[in-house]
């Protein structure tokens, strides 16, 4: 009997799937209880995988032999309940593609908040030293599409917990943990260990010959270790403690210590600002140099990276006030990072879809750098409740022009104008790449 995959989702990672599945020989079937974008639906019809939409047909989906669950699909969806009551397997993208890599090799970053931005950073660094590799995962294209239509040696891949939640065999050679704080909680029954579990996931298969990399400071991510005893090569990287091996600051030099190579260099040449960037430089420092890496490219790249579109992502100078657009803090702590990288008054844009967030956790910063908060959402009460005894001026708006111009009118020059969220952007905005661009084109009016 044949390999039936049926593929819960028809997104990115969905369809990816289904074409790798298809090219290995598996009898594919996609089901999506949405309206599939029609680039998807195209790429389905052209290579000939049967799908459904709107709909998850039963009788269709639980004669699997396993299911790829999308990762933005919940455990408490009743089809996924049904698929696991009657004991079928279900994996995630990474699981899939992973049993068909051959001898290509894995960089896996996970982490609460930086993933993005270590990700294209590591990608840059190999990139720069000519290597074979591909940019995947999470941050927006699918690992088991790359596989299926262009294979590389190296895939630099950006992992969500959600992703590593159904992983049985997968196993990076590479690991990276940034850090981890409270997130996405809805999806792991308001249980932080259960969140922290599966971030943890991406060391789980390691063996003697991979590497862990990981932020040391972070005190979820020690406290955690004390409890494991993983099968791996630790690196850690710090900006508290100087390490044997991994990385560590000490002033202003950046110092990564692997096997026998040395790097340092001056953390005022990285092209990324910000202590939480430091973190990031370090963590893709040590990756490169782990897969051999020369230091020279390695300066090099760090050097000349160009940051994220959305995050920290300079916008212009209009008269003075410099705007920066980071719609991707979509959460607190995303929010905290960049406000701490801030040495100017700010005037801070913040609000939209809250996550539960606890806003005391901002307090001090807001207290040291923000001059003004300006609202951009259809329900502020939280934000204004929490800073209405912090900041002297604190006003609502209901979109990205309004929040521009009301920010603009409220700074003068040598401030700067941060666009940090905080909050999902799905009450006034498509996504928060839409709130970004949005916000972009706001300022150029100005």
């Amino acid at each position: 009997m044949a390999h039936r995959l049926v593929i819960l989702g028809a997104g990115e990672s969905g369809v990816g799937s289904a074409l790798l599945g298809k090219q290995k020989g598996y009898e594919v079937f996609v089901s999506d209880g949405g309206n599939i974008k029609e680039k998807y639906k195209q790429e389905l019809f052209d290579n000939g995988i049967e799908f459904e939409e709107g709909t998850h047909t039963a009788n269709k989906i639980l004669n699997a032999t396993e299911v790829m669950k999308s990762p933005g699909i919940p455990d408490k969806n009743e089809m996924v309940k049904a698929i696991r009551a009657k004991g079928i397997t279900v994996i995630s993208e990474f699981e899939l593609a992973y049993r068909f890599k051959g001898n290509s090799k894995i960089i896996g970053i996970t982490g609460s908040n930086g993933k993005s931005t270590c990700t294209s950073l590591i990608y840059h660094i190999c990139k720069t030293a000519g290597l074979s590799c591909a940019l995947v995962g999470n941050i927006g294209y699918s690992i088991a599409k790359q596989m299926a239509e262009d294979p590389k040696e190296w895939y630099v891949a950006e992992i969500s917990s959600f992703q590593l939640d159904d992983i049985v065999s997968f196993r990076p050679d590479v690991a990276v943990l940034l850090n981890i704080t409270e997130d996405h909680l809805d999806r792991y029954n308001y249980k932080f260990e259960n969140y922290i579990n599966a971030k943890f996931n991406i060391i789980k298969n390691q063996t003697s010959g991979d590497y862990f990399i990981y932020n040391l400071d972070d005190e979820v991510i020690a406290k955690k270790l004390e409890s494991l005893n993983p099968n791996t090569n630790p690196l850690p990287f710090s900006m508290k403690h100087e390490v044997k091996k991994g990385g560590y600051i000490k002033g202003d030099q950046m110092m990564l210590r692997i096997q026998e190579e040395r790097v340092s260099m001056s953390i005022y040449d990285f092209a990324l600002k910000g202590k939480h960037n430091n973190y990031n430089t370090m963590a893709a420092g040590i990756a490169a140099a782990t897969i051999g890496i020369r230091k020279e490219k390695i300066r090099e790249a760090v050097k000349d990276f160009q940051s994220l579109e959305h995050r920290m992502e300079f916008v212009a100078t209009v008269r003075g006030v410099e705007f920066i657009n980071d719609s991707k803090a979509t959460n607190i702590n995303s929010t905290w990072f960049a406000l701490e990288s801030m040495n100017k008054p700010t005037v801070l844009i913040l609000g939209g879809t809250d996550k539960g967030n606890d806003y005391t956790l901002m307090e001090e910063l807001v207290q040291q750098k923000v001059k003004a908060i300006v609202c951009m959402g259809l329900d502020n009460k939280k934000i204004i409740e929490a800073f209405k005894d912090k900041v002297a001026t604190i006003i609502e708006t209901d979109s990205a022009k309004k929040a521009v111009n009301a920010a603009f009118k409220l700074s003068t020059k040598g401030d700067v104008v941060l666009l940090s969220p905080a909050c999902a952007s799905f009450d006034l905005f498509k996504n928060y790449e839409d709130r970004g661009k949005q916000f972009k084109e706001a300022v150029k009016e100005l």
